[in-house]
């Protein structure tokens, strides 16, 4: 598959990149995200040295690290591979004359192959490599891993690095580009599925509906998206059972911190030791309603599975691997369609919000902070704030076969008033997203009140 969007993070590996001197930057992000995929973009015609570690002894790497070394200076001892980290980075030091960029991939692996790579890596670059023109690129996906070894403040490599990046998913917009001949229905119906994961994408056939992929690519236990979660999983975490069981409570629909506990059966203490992992692995998030002023000691905080393509699998196939284990996915397919516009809409308004980002660039409307509000049985699925000029936006998120009519509207003004938000010095803004359009009396009314409309993506 071609590479698609990233230009903002080229560029910042760009701007680091002209600047003729040392320079350290980590890149992480959850797997398959994309990250090996932007370095081979980056380092395309550039003199540079890649280097995947695996899961094998500290020997064995400096040994493979060596053979990569040896090719790139065309050095036939070097090929022979490092006795030591000392030798390793005393050799780049006499090397190294011009720009050169050196790219470490899955850094966890040397982690786990030696605890104290790190703090080597760390004297490696004070004493060697800091007046070279070296690059260095430290790359994992182990997210928590990165964070205790190089990013977070007490981490040995913290002080060396120069810059940093996180890959994150790409915006839904980027879809169009994996599949342009598909509509805003069908790319809808992939994000409710797979996110914009770009491992994921490649595995969808263009030529077919989201039902025959699902189908063949993730309810056939022999594809690679059928056990892509617990790998992932397991390789994260050491004892993942009551994880498994967690996810699949919040994918049901369980997402209050008692509902969980009820469903799942685990105390209190140990629940929030288990999300509070989950958390920090970017498995999972805690939303609580845009308008808090204090969002982590509010008692509003709903979980949610941060990751699209987890949520759809916990939700589906997890709870029917008996039945996908003998060969049933016809049935369990039958299941899915049962209930998957009800699961495309939380998709859709995930979609809606990211489109507030795009009218605040057309500078249709100006916030510092989106998100949903909810108190009791109340919900407004997009509440946007404007701090500053003290503006704010409501709006909701209709994924239905029938036009939007006046009655939503109605009702989110409705709801608007019980948002306790600079009441009284506030200036009111209404927005609405539909699948298939508005009803006449609201195309009527959002001329006269200057209402946002918007079907699929398109602003009316």
């Amino acid at each position: 598959m071609r590479f698609v969007n990233r230009k903002e993070e080229l560029e910042i590996l760009e701007r680091f990149y002209k600047e003729d001197k040392f320079h350290f930057i980590p890149i992480y992000g959850r797997r398959r995200i994309g990250k090996t995929r932007l370095v081979q973009e980056f380092i395309k015609d550039r003199p540079a040295i890649y280097f995947l570690a695996d899961s094998v002894a500290e020997h064995e790497q400096l040994r493979n690290l060596g053979r990569e070394v040896g090719t790139f200076f065309e050095d036939i001892l070097a090929q022979r591979g490092f006795d030591d980290w000392h030798q390793f980075f005393d050799y780049l030091k006499r090397k190294i004359k011009t720009r050169t960029i050196l790219v470490i991939d899955e850094f966890p692996y040397l982690v786990n192959s030696n605890k104290g790579i790190s703090s080597i890596f760390q004297k490696g670059i004070d004493e060697y490599l800091n007046d070279t023109k070296l690059f260095l690129i430290l790359m994992g996906s182990s997210v928590g891993m990165m964070e205790k070894e190089v990013l977070f403040y007490k981490a040995p490599l913290y002080g060396r690095r120069t810059g940093s990046l996180e890959m994150k998913e790409m915006a839904f917009g980027c879809l169009k580009e994996f599949f342009p001949k598909k509509g805003m229905d069908d790319l809808v119906s992939i994000f409710g599925v797979t996110g914009t994961i770009p491992a994921y994408l490649e595995k969808l056939d263009p030529e077919k509906d989201i039902f025959h992929n699902i189908e063949e690519q993730i309810l056939s236990k022999e594809t690679f998206l059928y056990n892509e979660v617990e790998y992932i999983l397991r390789e994260e975490l050491r004892e993942p059972r009551n994880y498994f069981v967690i996810l699949r409570s919040i994918a049901q629909g369980k997402r209050k911190l008692s509902e969980i506990i009820n469903d799942t059966g685990f105390e209190k203490s140990l629940l929030s030791r288990y999300l509070e992992i989950l958390r920090s692995l970017r498995f999972v998030e805690k939303e609580v309603p845009v308008t808090e002023k204090y969002p982590e000691k509010s008692k509003l905080g709903l979980y949610r599975i941060h990751d699209r393509f987890f949520e759809f699998w916990f939700k589906y196939v997890f709870p029917n691997r008996s039945k996908l284990e003998i060969g049933k996915g016809t049935e369990v397919l039958r299941l899915i369609k049962e209930t998957f516009d009800q699961h495309l809409s939380f998709a859709f308004e995930d979609i809606c919000r990211q489109h507030c980002l795009e009218l605040m660039r057309e500078g249709r409307i100006r916030f510092s902070s989106i998100g949903r509000w909810w108190q009791k049985n109340e919900e407004i699925d997009i509440v946007a704030l404007d701090e500053e000029n003290k503006e704010i936006y409501f709006g909701e998120a209709k994924w239905s076969r029938k036009p939007v009519g006046i009655d939503i509207l109605d009702d989110l003004k409705r709801k608007a008033a019980l948002v306790d938000w600079n009441k009284g010095k506030r200036k009111e803004h209404f927005m609405l997203f539909s699948k298939s359009g508005f009803t006449e009396a609201v195309l009527k009314t959002a001329s006269k009140e200057d209402v946002i409309l918007v079907k699929g993506e398109a602003v009316l």
